[in-house]
């Protein structure tokens, strides 16, 4: 049984995680701030519902990574062996409002939990990275050895300096060190401003979804039991320092996914056409072969069973 820190817990991916390393008889820690980026109550019904699962066995604390005092109070009173890093401020869009505050989050936040690792001797350290890291990359699909990358959102920057920053921490201290580029993570409880959730709400209510650009962007879309399979495996077999793509490695068009969603409700959606944002890129497509190899990663939910999954659960939960 190992003692895992998931930051970010009580988010989308981290309180999958969370119940999956409780079924396996881990003890994890959810440390959260239950930050107001979208409504708190989401993540407070993420971690109840695991709660009621697991009442004697999950552990929530409520901190922000920024505060080397929350994090230093967590490692006082517990043995970590391996910290998740999930926390982050996420999304393209909204880092050009303000990216001080992506900076301040995403780095900061970041270096405050290396430096309890190297403190506390703790080896073991996943960080989540992204997909945005590659920005606006012709050479598909994306791969770990490109290391010509200029990422075109204040988001992926932050993201990208994070690696940089774990590359550092591993060879200065020696640290087991595994950087997760995940591509747009779906399914049951994901967040509600992401455009299967807000695509799937706004069919069902007959309002307008807003259509960023002609409809051809692509996106290589992943399930979140299959990234979950992907975090759990590097939790179990990474060592050394590096960094591995966990996608599907299929590529979906936005008006494709929009008929998806349309099929799969039952309902046809009215689309607003609207110019292509700043910071978004046309495509994004992981080449898996470095997580299939080393991690055995094997995703296996193909976006239509995908679809039809989230909308169940989208239907039980409205």
């Amino acid at each position: 049984m190992k003692t895992i820190l998931v930051t970010g817990g009580a988010g989308f991916i981290g309180s999958h995680l969370c119940e999956h390393l409780l079924q396996e008889g881990h003890h994890p820690i959810c440390f959260d701030n239950f930050d107001s980026f979208y409504d708190p109550n989401i993540k407070i019904k993420n971690v109840e519902q695991i709660i009621k699962k697991f009442p004697e066995r999950f552990e929530v604390v409520t901190g922000d990574i920024r505060n080397q005092e929350h994090v230093r109070e967590v490692f006082k009173k517990n043995r970590i062996d391996l910290i998740v890093h999930l926390a982050a401020r996420p999304g393209v869009r909204p880092s050009l409002e303000n990216p001080l505050l992506y900076q301040d989050v995403n780095l900061k936040g970041t270096i405050v939990l290396l430096e309890a690792c190297r403190e506390n001797r703790v080896k073991d350290f996943i960080f989540a990275s992204s997909s945005s890291v590659y920005g606006e990359n012709q050479r598909v699909p994306f791969s770990e050895e490109d290391l010509n990358l200029h990422p075109i959102s204040p988001y992926g920057v932050t993201k990208r300096a994070g690696e940089l920053l774990c590359y550092a921490y591993h060879h200065l201290y020696g640290m087991n060190i595994a950087c997760l580029r995940i591509f747009t993570a779906y399914g049951p409880k994901q967040r509600p401003e992401m455009a299967i959730h807000k695509f799937t709400r706004l069919v069902d209510q007959g309002e307008k979804i807003p259509m960023y650009g002609d409809g051809s962007s692509q996106r290589d879309y992943t399930y979140i039991d299959d990234l979950i399979e992907g975090i759990r495996a590097t939790i179990h077999h990474h060592r050394g320092f590096e960094i591995y793509n966990l996608g599907e490695s299929q590529t979906t068009s936005l008006k494709e996914l929009i008929g998806l969603i349309e099929e799969t409700m039952g309902k046809k959606a009215r689309i607003e056409v609207l110019e292509t944002q700043p910071g978004d890129v046309s495509i994004t497509y992981a080449d898996i072969t470095k997580a299939k190899e080393k991690l055995g990663y094997q995703p296996r939910t193909p976006l239509r069973e995908g679809i039809k999954r989230f909308v169940e659960w989208y239907k039980k939960e409205k």
